[in-house]
């Protein structure tokens, strides 16, 4: 069901997604989002993802680009064939991996870099969640 004005994520209550195999930066990332009032699901790898996404209504999935099993880059080209409402933030300590992910332009609503703050992570789903649905 596509998002309308009406139901749109609302910033405070959004539900994400984190995809990431470094479990310090995965905690890292929840506890960011956790603190700014998201409601942060976390898993280890991109298989895991997917999995959370059949069972489970998300608003914005934050991935590594580089995971085992499924990487980011397929997982968002699973996730918003599936979930085609999904904001997708990735995240990426490798430069090269950061522009193959630039070439997802039409899928990705942000990329940032590792290492990353809080407030960038945070400010990375706030601007995601306040895009029109559709937008990129």
């Amino acid at each position: 069901m596509p998002l309308s004005e009406n139901n749109a994520p609302k910033e405070g209550n959004a539900r994400v997604l984190v995809a990431e195999d470094n479990p310090a930066v995965r905690e890292f990332i929840v506890r960011s989002l956790a603190s700014a009032g998201y409601k942060p699901t976390a898993v280890a790898d991109g298989q895991q993802a997917l999995d959370a996404l059949a069972k489970e209504k998300f608003d914005v999935l934050v991935t590594d680009i580089v995971m085992p099993n499924v990487d980011g880059i397929a997982l968002a080209l699973k996730a918003v064939r599936l979930f085609p409402d999904l904001r997708i933030v990735m995240v990426s300590g490798y430069a090269q991996e950061r522009m193959r992910a630039h070439n997802l332009d039409a899928l990705v609503h942000r990329i940032i870099a590792k290492p990353f703050s809080l407030e960038e992570i945070c400010d990375a789903v706030k601007d995601s969640i306040s895009l029109p649905p559709g937008a990129v």
